[in-house]
């Protein structure tokens, strides 16, 4: 079953931050697969970050549209 999406800033926020910290901790993955594997790994580490990067954007846009709304 689908999760609800929140349209409260405070949750806004929250999945925010808990996207950027898991991008902070795929980065971090990225750079050992890099400084101890091959490249392909490295590649599929990064592979891995990019629907995190995808989602904190989306929660991102997602704030700044509600914080639009509000100010009207």
């Amino acid at each position: 079953m689908p999760r609800k999406t929140s349209n409260s800033k405070a949750g806004l926020l929250l999945s925010l931050g808990s996207s950027a910290v898991a991008v902070v901790r795929a980065v971090k993955q990225v750079r050992r697969a890099g400084a101890t594997q091959g490249k392909l790994t490295a590649a599929h580490t990064l592979a891995g970050v990019l629907p995190l990067v995808t989602s904190a954007l989306l929660v991102l846009r997602r704030l700044r549209r509600h914080s639009r709304q509000h100010h009207r």
